[in-house]
């Protein structure tokens, strides 16, 4: 069974950040980058199953510049198997999944699985496009998910409960919270393993953009704590009223 992983290349959740081009674009100098969080937990939970004794083949892929490989090395290092990268910047969701469902289309992968949303714009659409493209069935938040012979049981939060899930291969799936139970951590023979790995770099096609980013907007610095007496409660509702609005 083939497993395409699609990596998101983020800024970690510790960067500081700043916009440059009077707010239009981001800043990425000093900025460590990550695999996305949901990625991560999509990748782990398939190399466990891996690791359990099921027959896959783990790509991950990645649309972006040269910058984006280190981020690609770690997820080889963790243990997935190749590594493709689209050389392209990452314009937006639908151009990134474009050049994914191209790659899809000459590998017949059984499944396409991303994050639930980037955590860097929060965008959740990639996946959804992908299934678009490709014509496939698609299941989005996948909070549990595992293989049994030729179909895959999966399980997600929906209001006021959880919903239980059989697909058979191929879909397209978005990783959410609870997927795995955390994240793998590479080790030293995955890391010196990860040197010797095929990763492959193809030319994206090219498609209009469909979007554009006018301006960034950082939020509102948060006003001076104030202080109320634990006996003057009827200031405290007045603040929380007046100018909190929370009640």
């Amino acid at each position: 069974m083939k497993i395409l992983v699609c990596i998101g290349h983020v800024p970690d959740t510790t960067s500081k950040i700043k916009f440059t081009n009077n707010n239009s674009s981001f800043d990425t100098s000093d900025i460590q980058y990550i695999i996305g969080p949901y990625e991560e937990l999509g990748l782990t939970r398939n190399l466990d199953i891996k690791k359990a004794g099921a027959d896959l083949t783990i790509t991950v892929v990645n649309v972006g510049t040269s910058e984006t490989e280190a981020t690609l090395r770690k997820a080889l290092a963790m243990g997935a198997d190749e590594a493709i990268r689209v050389n392209a910047e990452a314009k937006d969701a639908i151009f990134v999944a474009k050049q994914i469902a191209n790659i899809c289309k000459q590998a017949n992968y059984d499944l396409i699985l991303t994050g639930k949303e980037s955590i860097d714009y929060n965008s959740g659409q990639v996946d959804g496009m992908i299934a678009e493209f490709l014509n496939l069935p698609s299941f989005s938040g996948v909070s549990k998910f595992e293989i049994v012979g030729n179909v895959a049981k999966m399980e997600r939060e929906i209001d006021g409960g959880k919903e239980i899930i059989e697909c058979a291969f191929p879909f397209v799936l978005s990783a959410g919270k609870g997927f795995a139970l955390e994240p793998r951590i590479p080790n030293m023979q995955g890391i010196m393993t990860a040197r010797r790995k095929a990763l492959q770099v193809i030319e994206p096609e090219m498609i209009a953009e469909a979007t554009s980013t006018v301006k960034f907007h950082t939020p509102p610095p948060r006003p001076a704590c104030k202080k109320v007496s634990p006996d003057n409660v009827s200031e405290l509702v007045r603040l929380l009223h007046e100018e909190a609005k929370v009640i």
